[in-house]
């Protein structure tokens, strides 16, 4: 299991490896001059071939690459000063370390996405399995039709309505807005609950399908009927035997959906104004931003990555034929 695990470190690594490459020579790529949008509108040649000195642009686009993954690693020396590891450069356009923005920014992030995560699993799987306990009952046809209603909305045209109903309407919730639970639980549930709820409900709508269709299937398996033959009860069943093998994949796709959500959730926090990871990212690609835009990637298909091997881990210990392997 640790050999397994060790060479999916490594895979990981070298996948990040190649992201970054990919990203940083396709910037490169664009008609945009990176020096030019830090140096401002009125922005003559001298100031601008000192902001390319100072940033290491005046450099070949290798040894740019080079510099900036050894920064990461070990640090780096500017102009301005040392930005240490791991050091993702300076903004071209705020001129602040590009890590420190994006520790400021995570946390509405890890936020938005644990929370909301915690909903739509708990509600999605919770459906699902109520649904295929009732296969064919008008139970099981209300939670389907109601899972496909959900599985087709998106979230920007449900995260308006709900701002329109429930903040600027009824007035029932506080405006969406991230607070330190540190400092203010309660705020900070409140001001968190709207994306929460929104974000959730798509997402529920998958799991609420997939937890259902994977009951089912196991139902039918041959070690399911013969622990009915043996004279268990259909709880006993249920829960113990269907509801293991259905787990596994369940676990994979949240593995991936929680990933992607820690790397940044995009369409919830655009719609509801929470200055997050996804954000932050649009916002770099709008500005030709290439240090914050490379340090967004890479911390998110880190998050991607990592949550990737976690789940294989997490295999072993649901199926044993996963360890036997």
């Amino acid at each position: 299991m640790l050999r397994f695990l060790a060479r999916r470190s490594l895979g990981a690594i070298v996948i990040l490896i190649l992201i970054s490459a990919i990203t940083f020579f396709l910037f490169f790529a664009l008609p945009a001059e990176p020096a030019r949008l830090a140096c401002g509108k009125n922005c003559d040649p001298t100031s601008l071939a000192m902001i390319n000195k100072n940033l290491g642009l005046d450099q070949p686009v290798p040894v740019q690459y080079w510099k900036f993954m050894v920064g990461i690693v070990a640090g780096r020396d500017f102009a301005v000063g040392h930005c240490a590891a791991p050091c993702f450069g300076y903004s071209f356009v705020s001129q602040e370390p590009v890590w420190s923005t994006i520790v400021d920014r995570f946390p509405t992030t890890l936020s938005l996405a644990l929370g909301g995560a915690a909903v739509f699993l708990v509600c999605g799987i919770g459906i699902g399995m109520i649904a295929a306990w009732r296969r064919g009952t008008w139970i099981d046809k209300f939670f389907s039709s109601l899972s496909l209603l959900g599985a087709s909305m998106q979230i920007y045209f449900v995260g308006v309505l709900a701002l329109a109903w429930f903040v600027s309407g009824l007035g029932i919730m506080d405006q969406p807005a991230y607070y330190p639970f540190t400092d203010n639980p309660a705020k900070w549930f409140s001001g968190m609950l709207l994306p929460w709820v929104v974000l959730s409900l798509i997402f529920m709508a998958n799991y609420s399908r997939m937890t259902r269709s994977q009951m089912v299937e196991q139902l039918q398996e041959d070690h399911v009927r013969t622990a009915r033959a043996k004279g268990l009860s259909s709880r006993t069943v249920f829960f113990r035997y269907a509801w293991r093998g259905a787990i596994a994949p369940i676990i994979t796709i949240f593995g991936i959906d929680l990933g992607s959500l820690l790397g940044g959730a995009m369409v919830t926090e655009y719609t509801f104004t929470l200055h997050g990871i996804g954000r932050l990212a649009v916002e770099s690609v709008q500005l030709t931003d290439l240090p914050m835009l490379m340090g967004v990637m890479l911390v998110s298909s880190a998050a991607i990555v990592v949550f990737n091997i976690l789940v294989d881990a997490a295999y072993a210990f649901i199926d044993p034929r996963v360890r036997l392997a």
